[in-house]
């Protein structure tokens, strides 16, 4: 009698597994968002970190270094305000906000609406096509890295203060990312924090990302980056990009190729 009134429960209540439908759409939106990308030449990077940890600082010095070679427009996510938006404007490169709405993420479908809006004031700058189009994303170490924004590489910003640890404990941004900046260096010094052990824990997570140390205030190992980058925009509009770090089957929503 008891299983037959559990199996009518059953019966009457549709349970949809709502999470999954969401990342399955979301997945193919991505692929799709990226396709496009891939034909017309657009290099798109999902840079990711938490709040604090030096993306803008970051971004700044990277335009300072290619932004004589490449085209570059920038996506500021944000809940809210427009300062990092202004901050990259005020920096001479074609911006646009991204107001979430008090989403703490992007997803694919927010990625193309916000590379319409940057495509559209590239062309009110008198910028045909962009190289390089940035997203940086809001500021978090969960939510944006379970959503495939349909970006051609992720990139991880991990500062130093936050700790060598972090790997360990956000394990899904790190295996969704494929380079890993470990930025503020030069304050090394004053925080018990091992670069040593802090890339054997990203490398267990993701055996291929690439770690890059490096200091967006003074400059130290922004060539390493900068270089990095400049070859992955080029093997890209060439065709020939292909991503280091393998699909990882733990991480079910990591971007395809």
């Amino acid at each position: 009698m008891e299983d037959a009134e559990k199996a009518a429960r059953e019966r009457a209540v549709r349970v949809i597994e709502v999470k999954q439908s969401v990342f399955a759409s979301n997945d193919r939106a991505a692929d799709e968002l990226r396709a496009g990308l891939r034909e017309r030449g657009t290099f798109l990077l999902n840079l990711m970190s938490s709040p604090g940890s030096g993306k803008t600082t970051t971004l700044k010095r990277t335009v300072e270094a290619l932004g004589r070679e490449l085209s570059i427009g920038v996506m500021e996510a944000d809940i809210d305000s427009d300062v990092d938006a202004h901050t990259m404007a005020d920096a001479g490169v074609t911006s646009v906000q991204l107001h979430t709405g008090g989403m703490c993420h992007l997803d694919a479908a927010m990625c193309r609406q916000g590379l319409v809006e940057l495509d559209r004031a590239a062309t009110d700058a008198g910028v045909d096509h962009l190289d390089l189009a940035v997203l940086e994303n809001v500021g978090n170490l969960v939510c944006p890295a379970e959503f495939d924004t349909g970006a051609s590489v992720n990139v991880a910003i991990l500062s130093v203060p936050e700790g060598d640890d972090k790997p360990l404990k956000y394990p899904l941004m790190f295996e969704v990312t494929d380079v890993v900046l470990v930025n503020k260096m030069d304050v090394a010094p004053y925080f018990d924090f091992d670069l040593e052990r802090c890339e054997e824990n990203v490398h267990l997570r993701n055996p291929g990302a690439l770690v890059i140390p490096m200091s967006a205030k003074t400059g130290e190992g922004v060539d390493a980056w900068v270089a990095w980058l400049r070859d992955a925009v080029a093997a890209w509009k060439a065709g020939t990009f292909e991503k280091a770090t393998p699909k990882n089957s733990d991480a079910p929503h990591y971007p395809g190729e």
